[in-house]
């Protein structure tokens, strides 16, 4: 199945990993271009050495990868996850 997992934070970056490794092809999206920068160069904004490793080993299987074409993954995929920040409600 092809996932389209929207934020690279640590809710939508240790999903897209753990689809990833569960043999899923996933991309992995975010507006910014120094998280998707960082992503593809091999560094993790993680502390958990267990889901940098996990990342890592599913992009050097070609299971993961990530991108800021948000339009382009989306239409590619069979389902599609949005892990981005939630506002808090005031009161």
């Amino acid at each position: 199945m092809r996932i389209a997992m929207i934020g690279t934070g640590y809710v939508g970056l240790v999903s897209g990993a753990c689809f990833a490794d569960f043999g899923h092809q996933v991309t992995c999206i975010d507006k910014d271009v120094g998280k998707i920068t960082a992503l593809q160069s091999g560094k993790s904004q993680s502390t958990s050495r267990a889901s940098t490793s996990l990342s890592r080993s599913n992009v050097a299987a070609g299971r993961l990868e990530f991108s800021l074409d948000l339009k382009e993954a989306v239409a590619r995929a069979d389902a599609v996850f949005i892990a981005v920040g939630t506002p808090s409600r005031r009161g």
